[in-house]
């Protein structure tokens, strides 16, 4: 039966978006919302006040330009153990408190939702995957929950491996290496290079139990990757998974196309441009970029010391993020070398937030040292950057595997251990290490020359991916075409039932 229903009624898909409240998760799944309202849905963005204010410029921009997108604010309810004001996650924040914010936010929004659902009537709700109660608020109000999912497909795969096989207890020492099975690729790491979380049951580890059980019940998943960075470990994923599962990225220049975008995303407003003159000074290709996420900066004095030292000692010039460092010695240090590499014109330090995607296109940048957290490679990627990885903490060494073995477009630092994602523990990666990485990655070698080519091959791939008819164009339109035929469904199946 053809629909009935009023005219009008079907004309707008909506969806409400309910991103997490950390940096790394929240301005990816802003992003996804945002593409999603350039191609016709109407979009609500849910959070607190805090987080709103973080991208909330962004969405005033949309919304002049005729996307049909807003934001609306929820109180964070007060839970026993987190500290009045703090809404958002960050090395600052302790591991227990952070599980209470989420838990916090979990709580806020799950008791809102009927009321909020009454309200924007949304068609179909996209989730961050630490919501796991949405999936059960989607199911008893009768709409599809679509899950982002953070990271990659490949690194995905990986957890699932070490989660089924267990290959990391089966060797007699941290550091020794072990094969990870069930991949298209033979990849090994050792045990210290995998999340304690694999190797010890955590508070954590059941966060993470929770996540993947509430993926599989879900409609299907979003991740911000494309097709040609990752494709056979995106079809492997879906085997795993045993869902659908969709690539709509780069997302990132999909959705910032001009300068006022780029310059305020993830922080909320545009900043002094010092460092663009400095850049316009500098030769094509010869600044290596530094920068370790969006996290405050845990690294220790001694640390903090080498990653100086050795930027001083490779012989390119360099923007090195330092991020924040707390007052003492360190930061004392920080100051100094600042003060002598300005003097020399050999390097440039933003403290704070930088605009890395105006960075990262700028024509005198050649590289990029990265921790390997998934906005930052899809970024460097999309901008056709080589990269130095410095793996922290999470699944990040997994990413790390990928970029330097897989799809060899990257240089490893030589990081050994996966830290706590709020201490960075003992290990010193010395500065022979970081000045030999970054001579390799920027020494215009042979090797070096090779791995450029590889990056911009899939720099082209990440651009063609967004444009009509490209893979994550592809996908996009489908999704939406879906969830436009699943509310087209449930209307005429209200259209259909008879009258009592």
């Amino acid at each position: 039966m053809e629909f009935l229903g009023v005219e009008g009624e079907s004309e707008k898909l909506k969806a409400i978006f309910l991103p997490s409240i950390t940096k790394s998760h929240l301005v990816p799944l802003v992003d996804i919302a945002r593409i999603f309202a350039m191609h016709g849905v109407d979009v609500t963005i849910i959070t607190t006040p805090a987080n709103i204010a973080i991208f909330q410029s962004s969405i005033d921009r949309d919304a002049s330009r005729g996307s049909s997108i807003r934001t609306h604010p929820v109180k964070l309810l007060h839970v026993a153990g987190v500290p009045e004001g703090v809404e958002t996650i960050n090395f600052s924040v302790a591991g227990d408190i952070a599980i209470k914010l989420l838990e916090a936010l979990g709580k806020t929004l799950q008791t809102q939702f009927p009321q909020l659902f009454h309200q924007f009537k949304p068609d179909f709700i996209v989730s961050d995957m630490f919501h796991t109660w949405s999936v059960d608020a989607a199911a008893e109000f009768g709409i599809p929950r679509l899950i982002y999912v953070g990271s990659t497909f490949f690194a995905h795969c990986v957890m699932d491996s070490l989660e089924r096989f267990e290959p990391h207890k089966k060797v007699d020492s941290e550091d020794q290496s072990f094969l990870i099975p069930g991949l298209p690729y033979n990849l090994e790491m050792t045990s210290s290079q995998i999340p304690e979380r694999f190797k010890t049951p955590t508070d954590y580890s059941y966060v993470m139990k929770r996540v993947k059980e509430s993926e599989k019940r879900s409609y299907g998943s979003l991740f911000k990757s494309f097709y040609a960075f990752e494709g056979p470990y995106e079809e492997l994923y879906k085997t795993i998974m045993g869902t659908k599962s969709w690539n709509v990225g780069p997302i990132s220049s999909w959705v910032n196309q001009d300068a006022s975008d780029k310059s305020a995303r993830g922080h909320g407003k545009e900043v002094e441009e010092g460092w663009l003159s400095w850049l316009d000074s500098k030769q094509k290709g010869s600044v290596v970029y530094v920068c370790f996420g969006s996290m405050k900066n845990n690294f220790s004095g001694t640390q903090i010391a080498e990653i100086a030292h050795g930027l001083e000692d490779c012989g390119h010039d360099f923007m090195w993020v330092v991020g924040e460092i707390d007052e003492g010695q360190s930061r004392a240090l920080v100051e100094e070398f600042e003060k002598r590499v300005e003097a020399s014109k050999k390097g440039y330090l933003i403290w704070g937030w930088a605009p890395q995607l105006r960075i990262l296109e700028h024509p005198a940048v050649g590289g990029m040292v990265t921790h390997c957290g998934m906005n930052t490679v899809m970024e460097t990627v999309d901008a056709g950057l080589p990269m130095v990885t410095w793996p922290l903490y999470a699944e990040q060494f997994f990413n790390e595997r990928l970029l330097v073995d897989v799809l060899k477009i990257a240089v490893a630092v030589g990081a050994k251990e996966c830290k706590d994602w709020a201490d960075f523990g003992n290990e010193i990666v010395g500065r022979e290490k970081i000045t030999k990485a970054i001579g390799l990655l920027m020494g215009g070698g042979e090797e070096c020359e090779e791995v450029r080519r590889r990056v911009k091959a899939l720099s082209e791939e990440a651009k063609k991916a967004i444009q009509i008819g490209g893979s994550s164009y592809n996908n996009l339109k489908d999704v939406i075409q879906e969830m436009k035929s699943l509310k087209l469904e449930k209307l005429n199946s209200k259209v259909e039932e008879p009258v009592a």
